[in-house]
């Protein structure tokens, strides 16, 4: 089966006006990674880009990527 970043868990949260505002995406199944948006939409296609990043990098270090977690919503 080929993973997906759709496929892992990708929490949105709001920022402080001191962190700059807008939101934060944040997977917490893959070791720092995190993107941002101004919007909850913007932050959750940053996110998945982001999600793509991380595995194409950890790929080519020949890193093991994590299996995603499903979990109910």
């Amino acid at each position: 089966m080929i993973t997906t970043p759709q496929d892992f868990e990708l929490d949105i949260v709001p920022l402080s006006e001191a962190d700059g505002g807008g939101f934060a995406a944040i997977a917490p199944e893959l070791p720092g990674c995190r993107s941002d948006g101004e919007t909850p939409e913007e932050a959750l296609r940053n996110g998945y880009d982001a999600i793509a990043c991380w595995i194409e990098a950890a790929q080519e270090l020949g890193r093991t990527v994590p299996a995603p977690q499903r979990r109910a919503a």
